[in-house]
């Protein structure tokens, strides 16, 4: 049974239709006017309402208009005195879902009931379906992407047997000089042949973690964390290497950045990958007497964001590499790559619900932006007042 709302000037005609619809089995609230009509609807929510359409003060055409528009789907049933046609004809054009006439007979008021009550029932059918497809194409494409993971994973597999057999003739040509150091006493061929092993060691690590973080699903774990401090850690950790290949590393970070709640650990990841391209893509034209350089640079954007901005002056990549960075097996690093960062950094950024664009002339340079939501610790977050306004000269772009 519904929630029947009625509303009418006249009390007898309030008692009389309460005392019939509540025999029915439905509950029922009443109201005198078109006003406190209004107010009962918003307070107790009845799934149809009953109005008369001539009233002192606020008719029920207009009752009828303020209703449908605190809830397109009510059901309202006009009440109208004979020879009103016109006015029952306006309240349908309104979206009224019935008309009857005094005396309200028992029977008509049924049947508008029942015809109402089909309607209400039909949308929530519907609504609960369109719920459950939406759920269902969710979980379809949650699947989707794994198998695509997968195939992928199995694609890289086949796909770097070469690089893998590289990472041995590594292992053996690194051992080789370990051991003729060892067998000549050559201190020199030693470090050459450790170097070689640490480097090899190096890339299947990165294989490994890269296959793992792929093919598995990961959601992120939110903590109270220091997005500047986790950039600067980074930066910090690549700058040794950086200076080895003349790069240098520069950051420019937002002030305004103060802790909020974020998964630190993306965070990590996703500037660890793109930062290392990003010094990987000057050292390519190590010959060029060029002063290489890579940029961080962190703002904080209004609705809740936080930007990450990885800019460096290396090769940049032509219209080609930019259509195939996202896709498995394809990476510009060749024996030295495994295809797989920047698949794994998008599969972060995008379990984090955030955002990851691309802007890239051939010769000149990258930018790679990164833009994911964060969560304010209290109200007194700086980042969650108003950003900085500087120009930070950033391009963007897919």
């Amino acid at each position: 049974m519904s929630k029947i709302l009625v509303i009418d000037d006249e009390p007898a005609n309030v008692r009389v239709l309460s005392i019939s619809l509540r025999s029915d089995g439905h509950e029922v609230v009443t109201a005198g006017n078109g006003e406190q009509g209004l107010a009962v609807f918003e307070r107790e929510r009845p799934d149809i309402v009953l109005t008369d359409i001539k009233m002192p003060g606020m008719d029920g055409i207009e009752v009828l208009e303020k209703i449908k528009a605190m809830n397109a789907d009510a059901e309202v049933i006009m009440v109208t005195g004979h020879g009103d046609i016109d006015n029952a004809i306006e309240a349908l054009k309104h979206g009224a879902s019935d008309f009857l006439n005094k005396p309200v007979r028992d029977a008509a008021i049924s049947i508008a009931l029942k015809r109402a009550q089909e309607k209400l029932d039909i949308r929530r059918k519907l609504a609960a379906y369109t719920e459950n497809l939406e759920s269902e194409i969710e979980r379809a494409t949650a699947r989707l992407r794994r198998s695509e993971r997968l195939a992928a994973i199995g694609q890289t597999v086949a796909g770097v047997a070469h690089s893998i057999k590289n990472i041995l003739h590594g292992f053996k040509g690194g051992s080789y000089l370990m051991d003729l150091g060892l067998s000549r006493n050559d201190r020199q061929k030693l470090e050459a042949g450790w170097d070689m092993v640490r480097r090899n060691i190096t890339l299947t690590s990165d294989l490994v973690l890269d296959m793992l973080s792929y093919s598995k699903d990961r959601e992120p774990e939110y903590e109270p964390c220091q997005p500047n401090a986790v950039a600067t850690e980074v930066c910090e950790m690549l700058r040794q290497t950086a200076h080895e290949n003349q790069v240098a590393i520069v950051t420019d970070l937002d002030p305004q950045i103060d802790q909020v709640i974020m998964d630190p650990r993306t965070i990590e990841r996703v500037l660890m990958n793109l930062m290392t391209n990003a010094i990987d893509a000057c050292m390519f034209d190590a010959s060029s007497k060029k002063s290489w350089q890579v940029c961080l640079k962190t703002r904080c954007e209004p609705g809740h964001w936080i930007r990450f901005a990885v800019t460096d002056n290396g090769v940049g990549m032509t219209d080609a590499v930019r259509e195939k960075l996202f896709t498995s097996f394809f990476s510009t690093k060749g024996h030295r790559g495994t295809g797989l960062g920047l698949l794994v950094t998008q599969k972060l950024i995008e379990e984090h619900d955030g955002q990851i664009s691309v802007d890239s002339r051939d010769g000149v340079g990258s930018t790679l932006t990164v833009r994911l939501p964060f969560q304010v610790v209290d109200s007194s977050t700086p980042c969650d007042n108003e950003p900085d306004r500087r120009d930070d000269n950033v391009r963007h772009g897919m």
